[in-house]
């Protein structure tokens, strides 16, 4: 019975290294605007973006 106790405790560690092995990676916006590329800011890639917003800037963007 001991044996049993033990593969099941493994059989937990392997689920619990299974929630960890997937990093979390943050959603990457395909295009920043020109503000946030100039400075070289994280750009959340709404019409209006959070950063120009903040400073009430013009939010354009420019296709690559």
């Amino acid at each position: 019975t001991g044996t049993s106790t033990q593969h099941a405790n493994s059989q937990d560690q392997e689920s619990d290294d299974d929630v960890y092995s997937q990093p979390r990676t943050p959603r990457r916006t395909p295009i920043a605007c020109l503000f946030c590329r100039g400075r070289k800011l994280k750009c959340d890639g709404r019409q209006t973006c959070g950063n120009c917003q903040r400073r009430g800037l013009a939010c354009t963007y420019q296709p690559m």
